[in-house]
């Protein structure tokens, strides 16, 4: 019975490191947005509101003091960002990508492991966008 433990246990922790350590593919997170609605997803958000290279800017200004957030790829000045948002406690890592397409920025925000993010991207997204309505 101890050994079965002690196996569950270290595959436990091995899984937990490999979360935490997985490199991110900037080809397989940072791609061209080609949604029109915006959608509340069970692992992610879709979100589209007016905006400019400047608006862009500011919100990118705003992701970049997110707690545990990193640009993966892009710039403001290409119109097209991807940032990772790892979680406090595990360190799952959320992908937020960000583009200005014609008048609009579009925003993207998922998960990589599970099936459901318990609106927590959503949530830092509305967060972003309601601090970027305070500019």
């Amino acid at each position: 019975m101890k050994t079965a433990a002690l196996i569950v246990l270290v595959l436990v922790i091995a899984l937990m490191v490999y979360i935490r350590l997985a490199p991110s593919d900037a080809a397989r997170w940072h791609v061209p947005l080609g949604f029109d609605t915006d959608e509340t997803l069970t692992g992610g958000a879709r979100r589209i509101i007016p905006g400019d290279a400047e608006t862009l800017a500011k919100l990118d200004e705003i992701a970049r003091t997110t707690p545990r957030t990193k640009v993966l790829a892009g710039s403001v000045a290409g119109g097209h960002i991807t940032y990772v948002t790892r979680s406090a406690g595990f360190g799952f890592p959320d992908y937020t990508t960000v583009q200005l397409v014609n008048g609009q920025i579009r925003i993207l925000a998922r998960l990589r492991f599970g099936k459901a993010d318990f609106g927590v991207n959503a949530a830092r997204v509305d967060d972003w966008l309601q601090a970027l309505s305070q500019t």
